[in-house]
């Protein structure tokens, strides 16, 4: 899972996910990965306690605004 966070967290920082954006779904992200649905969703949580994504409830996981500082 930890090469699944770098990943995710060089893409916020290189911009392909910048802050404001939708993260892909969980299903997207697992077949891009190659991890199950429930590696993603623990990737996810990790990033969310560390305030690098923000959930939206009915919208989806978003990066959050002060994720590239």
């Amino acid at each position: 899972m930890d090469e699944l966070l770098d990943d995710l967290l060089k893409k916020i920082k290189d911009g392909t996910y910048p802050p404001g954006s939708q993260l892909p779904s969980g299903r997207m992200l697992a077949d891009v990965y190659d991890v199950s649905q429930s590696t993603i969703s623990r990737a996810v949580a990790r990033l969310r306690q560390q305030g690098v994504l923000v959930g939206r409830p009915g919208r989806g996981v978003f990066v959050s605004e002060s994720a590239r500082r």
